[in-house]
């Protein structure tokens, strides 16, 4: 199987032909989903004794690539897309091609150094010390999962006790709190948010008035998903520090908006942070999946990650920076390369330059919803979140809206809804959304 020979020759050649296809296509095609149903009988029995050789390539490329949707089309603004950058793409090809492994500085020097400069650079946006430093994992879920795993190891290590542990963070707050708290089994406070969808100060003593036992952390967002908005940092820091308890934030799609003068502000008090994360397959312009996990004091997380087995004790006592060490993970594809490559390719500058674009257009999306009659913006966009309803239709009418664009490849926006009544919402993370593709499909919702 391991064998070069013309049949693999060949296999490369048609597979390096399609990437370059695929990346030379401006845009990408949307495409479409499709039933099970519909994909065996246009694809059939896949996996076979004897294999599809080179067909294999044929039939993702005819029948399974257009029934998969492309996250980074222009007109992908349902959830949070992905944008990566061309020079992200080749990059993560060559990681694959590389066979590198991302877990112990031993087997993976060069990458780890260069995944740690990207970490370092994060840490230095978000106004922590030189010496804070974590590691890339899958996503944001197991990175707020894994920063709690360590805040709670750290209370206990300090001489914390607790019948039951708990945690508080905005009602707002992404659904992956909700999975590290019962995977943890601690307890989870939902604090109500103020008028404007913020956890601040006064919301948080209110909630917390006589419910502090057991409590090791409080997070904050940075970026909420279906709004985008960032918590009143600042003053959650302030009530975290004076309960001594943990602070980490959770900028898994937001955190970007640190690069924007328009939103920098925003993240005042993140640099009180004991943690945070943010995914740069969101919006830092990387490949799935990625998610950077920072630390104020990696100690913290090493003491609480660390693996221990006699076949690791080579690794666990070399004294090395062994990113496995810092996250519920062992074996790790070094998933900041993409990124680090891009960056180092491109400069900071374009990034600040791209992540202005897609707020000045959020901006622009929501003068255009005010400026029509038939639609009413739901709120203020506050990074690249645009929300509005259109006056008078039904869930129904949404959803019908919504497959006439995809079937027509125009763009996805799926149906949203916030107190129970449905809406639109578009999230802008790609450079290539152009205020025409905006004004497209507003027009479409005319009728």
């Amino acid at each position: 199987m391991h064998r070069v020979n013309d049949a693999t020759t060949e296999l490369r050649r048609k597979v390096f032909e399609y990437a370059n296809t695929r990346m030379n296509y401006s845009p990408a095609p949307l495409d479409n989903t499709e039933t099970p149903e519909n994909l065996f009988q246009a694809a059939g029995q896949t996996i076979t004794d004897e294999g599809l050789g080179s067909k294999a390539l044929d039939l993702f490329a005819n029948v399974l690539a257009p029934a998969t949707i492309s996250t980074d089309h222009p007109g992908y603004l349902s959830f949070i897309p992905c944008a990566p950058t061309e020079a992200s793409k080749l990059f993560d090809l060559v990681v694959s091609a590389s066979a590198i492994y991302g877990g112990s500085w031993m087997e993976g020097a060069g990458a780890v150094f260069a995944e740690n400069q990207v970490l370092s650079w994060l840490a230095k946006e978000a106004g922590l010390p030189e010496t804070a430093g974590g590691v890339f994992v899958q996503g944001g879920t197991l990175g707020n999962l894994s920063a709690l795993v360590a805040a709670r190891d750290h209370a206990r290590r300090v001489g914390k006790t607790a019948t039951r542990w708990k945690i508080a963070c905005s009602a707002e707050s992404h659904s992956s709190l909700k999975t590290a708290a019962a995977v943890m089994d601690i307890d989870l406070i939902l604090v109500p948010v103020d008028e404007h969808g913020k956890l601040g100060d006064t919301e948080l003593r209110k909630a917390l008035e006589g419910n502090t036992d057991g409590l090791f952390a409080i997070v904050a967002t940075g970026g909420t998903t279906n709004f985008g908005i960032v918590d009143r940092l600042d003053e959650v820091a302030k009530v975290a520090k004076e309960l001594d308890v943990w602070f980490h934030v959770d900028g898994a799609y937001g955190l970007a908006g640190l690069l924007s003068h328009h939103t920098r502000d925003l993240f005042t008090g993140l640099e009180h942070a004991d943690s945070f994360i943010v995914d740069p397959h969101k919006w830092l312009f990387a490949p799935f999946d990625a998610c950077a996990l920072v630390y104020r004091d990696p100690e913290i997380g090493r003491l609480a990650h660390t693996q221990h087995g006699e076949y690791l004790e080579t690794l666990t006592n070399s004294g090395e920076f062994n990113p496995s060490d810092y996250a519920i993970n062992l074996t790790r594809r070094p998933r900041g390369l993409p990124l680090w490559f891009s960056l180092a390719t491109h400069g900071i500058d374009a990034y600040r330059e791209a992540v202005t674009a897609n707020i000045e257009l959020s901006h622009y999306a929501a003068r255009k919803v005010r400026e029509r009659d038939y639609l009413q913006l739901v709120r203020d966009p506050e990074l690249s979140v645009v929300v509005f309803e259109r006056i008078g239709w039904t869930l129904e009418q949404y959803e019908e809206w919504s497959k006439k664009l995809l079937a027509e490849d125009v763009a996805f926006v799926v149906p949203s809804s916030h107190q129970g009544r449905p809406n639109a919402r578009f999230a802008i993370v790609n450079p290539l959304t152009s205020e025409k593709l905006i004004d497209e499909i507003l027009e479409s919702m005319a009728d």
